[in-house]
């Protein structure tokens, strides 16, 4: 990365930002299996129609995802697999210190019996 300049560290920054978003994580693990509609997301992700239509919207400008229109509806899907590789990399270590934390959670309580 010391090779970028400001200009690339913007659009890095602008990426990462999308991501930074739990509806827009919702909506990108409801793209895993193929692409969906607005409504079938909406059942997915739990929000309403307006707030995933504006989610979706800061997805495809960040180039995330893809929109493609077929008659009355628009179909949503990803644009680059590899975002998924991103998505596995950050959720595995996020569990791996949610384990740590539950074993060192669970020691703590089990300490606190013993004294009472």
């Amino acid at each position: 990365m010391s090779q970028l300049d400001d200009q690339a560290f913007i659009h890095i920054a602008k990426y990462f930002q999308a991501l930074a978003e739990p509806m827009r994580l919702k909506i990108l693990n409801g793209l895993r299996d193929g692409e969906k509609n607005v409504t079938e997301l909406v059942e997915i992700s739990g929000g309403t129609q307006a707030n995933v239509s504006k989610h979706l919207n800061i997805l495809k400008s960040s180039r995330l995802i893809k929109r493609e229109s077929r008659g009355t509806k628009a179909y949503y899907s990803i644009s680059d697999q590899r975002i998924y590789e991103l998505c596995n990399l950050v959720c595995g270590q996020i569990a791996s210190q949610m384990s740590i934390d539950a074993a060192a959670n669970e020691a703590f309580i089990s300490t606190l019996q013993v004294t009472q």
